[in-house]
């Protein structure tokens, strides 16, 4: 198996070797794993404004790197996501995820983006990771 360390140097969110990647680093504190992000004026929708995608990718990842970083790989199975109001870019957040429950090859999870200058709610997102391997 592909030690996980360098597993996801190429990912668009978190891969250090992406080039054109948003290079979010993600750390575990407690139940949660976070991160922060500030979107720049090439990551807009309409001008001014962060893409859904990109607000999407982010959240995915956070949740995705909640089971990385205990040693598992896992993909997306189905994700329903609840954008709240719209992001400007130039805008920091703070993104947190845990885990609502796990069984065998499932785990369920949960996200948010939050600005941080006054903590309010940009997207939630309820989602099924499929565990695809563990050490």
């Amino acid at each position: 198996m592909t030690d996980l360390r360098d597993d996801a140097n190429q990912c668009f969110v978190c891969g250090p070797d992406n080039p054109i990647g948003l290079k979010l680093t993600f750390v575990l504190e407690g139940e949660h794993c976070v991160s922060s992000f500030t979107p720049e004026a090439h990551h807009c929708g309409y001008q001014g404004i962060t893409h859904g995608g990109i607000i999407f990718s982010a959240l995915d990842d956070v949740m995705a790197n909640w089971l990385y970083l205990r040693g598992h790989r896992a993909v997306t199975g189905r994700c329903d996501l609840r954008y709240k109001t719209s992001l400007p870019t130039g805008t920091a957040v703070n993104l947190r995820s845990w885990c609502i429950k796990s069984r065998r090859n499932v785990a369920s999870m949960a996200a948010e983006m939050r600005r941080a200058d006054n903590d309010q709610l940009i997207a939630e997102c309820e989602a099924n990771f499929m565990i695809v391997d563990t050490p």
